[in-house]
């Protein structure tokens, strides 16, 4: 099956990724992770091209490989502030990934990706994607209060058992999982 995206647009997308390109390999180690990642373009971003159009997808966050993690966990020397916000335990971005100890960095199996899609709301795509797509898990970050017509990625993963678990995160950043018969977006 075609995909829209390749695995290399995939793995290299970050900005941190951008900055530090020359320190860091970017692409997965396990075989598993490839197929995992391969699930997600087929189950879930190909419908969401499809759905939206090519024109207007944009892929904000892939894969984390084992150096992409470590760069994401430092602190920019210019601004002190870490290069990025991330929970590889839990979020999917590392897919089948190992540690150094051969344990899954990731406690969930599968793969994940942050996205927007150019001209539509993240809610507008949030409700589509419940009404129509088998997800594992999706975080809505809601709407930019600061910038109300900036509408914030959307993180979804795929994996074979699809939780189809929505989070939405309060003003301290805590996630609160959302109850899907009850969510209006």
């Amino acid at each position: 099956m075609k995909h829209y995206l390749t695995i290399e647009e995939f793995c290299t997308c970050t900005n941190t990724y951008s900055k530090y390109k020359d320190f860091i390999n970017p692409y997965p180690q396990n075989p598993d992770s490839i197929v995992a990642i391969e699930s997600l373009f087929t189950h879930l971003l190909n419908p969401i091209i499809d759905h939206f159009g090519f024109e207007n997808f944009h892929l904000t966050y892939g894969f984390s490989s084992r150096d992409l993690i470590k760069y994401l966990h430092k602190k920019d020397p210019a601004t002190g502030l870490k290069n990025g916000r991330i929970c590889p335990r839990v979020d999917q971005h590392a897919a089948h990934e190992r540690d150094r100890n051969g344990n899954y960095i990731c406690k969930h199996q599968g793969a994940a990706c942050d996205f927007q899609i150019k001209g539509v709301s993240s809610a507008e795509v949030t409700r589509w994607i419940i009404e129509n797509l088998e997800f594992d898990s999706l975080y809505f970050y809601g709407v930019n209060a600061a910038a109300p017509t900036v509408h914030r990625p959307i993180h979804l993963s795929y994996n074979q058992n699809n939780r189809r678990a929505v989070w939405t995160f309060t003003t301290q950043n805590t996630p609160v999982k959302l109850n899907l018969n009850r969510s209006k977006f």
